[in-house]
């Protein structure tokens, strides 16, 4: 009996849940803008912490992260070298020139939103400035590369070719973090498939109207390779240079990509 190969597609949603989608997006957005007039000198990831958790909650959502196999934050809030899944702490203060990573989730009626921003606490220097408008820049490339049509790896060699673009403009290196990438989103926060920040294109499940996914480059100014703390989460760059970390969820539509998760 002959087989018919199925043309494998990214999970895709129906438009009145990419509504309930952007609901829930909105209130992530709503939330970083929240923890970023918040994050001054001073203050503490968990202070930070609390105003996303009173931020999501008081929308009718719920937070996340908080209780995601274990973790203890509505946010992960990860400092300089930290490139993601900082634990929000009482003893992790914020200091001037710190760059800092935000990365937020929330649940409302069954649905995921996911988006993380990294910025200055006060004045940086001018490489980190730089670093940081390289990741926003690779993320707008992923986004950008969110078409009907596209393999999932067109979006992974776009986020890669606009961070070379980047650091051709600026003159350096940025170091794609290895083994870190997007992932699907809906019903669950982590779902197939895993979008890697890199590689050739023209690969995976096509992106059809509907297909979503979390798109999240992370650079650093120097290394590719990472250490996992001993607390299980804690991810800091192997050479102490400072990362970088950009998120948004996103849909493809056939009028173009959709930011689910836009910043008021």
């Amino acid at each position: 009996m002959g087989f018919v190969r199925r043309r494998r597609t990214v999970p895709f949603r129906t438009a009145g849940e990419l509504d309930a989608m952007a609901a829930a997006g909105a209130i992530v957005g709503r939330t970083l803008v929240a923890v970023r007039e918040a994050a001054e000198p001073g203050a503490s990831t968990l202070d930070l912490d609390r105003v996303a958790e009173e931020s999501i909650r008081s929308a009718g959502a719920v937070p996340s992260f908080l209780g995601y196999h274990g973790f203890t934050g509505s946010i992960c809030s990860s400092r300089n070298d930290v490139v993601v899944h900082g634990i929000p702490r009482a003893d992790d203060v914020l200091a001037e020139g710190d760059l800092l990573s935000i990365d937020c989730g929330a649940i409302l009626d069954g649905w995921h939103g996911d988006a993380a921003w990294t910025f200055a606490v006060g004045a940086i220097t001018a490489a980190e400035e730089e670093l940081n408008a390289a990741t926003e820049q690779s993320l707008a490339a992923g986004i950008a590369a969110m078409l009907p049509g596209n393999r999932l790896t067109d979006v992974s060699h776009a986020i890669e070719e606009g961070t070379h673009a980047a650091g051709r403009a600026h003159g350096r290196s940025y170091g794609i973090v290895d083994g870190y990438g997007g992932h699907g989103i809906g019903r669950e926060m982590h779902m197939d498939p895993f979008l890697a920040n890199e590689g050739a294109p023209g690969k995976g499940p096509r992106l059809v109207a509907g297909s979503v996914l979390a798109i999240e480059p992370m650079l650093t100014l120097g290394t590719d390779q990472t250490t996992v703390l001993e607390d299980g989460w804690t991810v800091i760059t192997d050479d102490g240079s400072k990362a970088s970390h950009w998120e948004h969820t996103v849909a493809v539509t056939q009028d173009g990509p959709l930011i689910l998760t836009p910043r008021p």
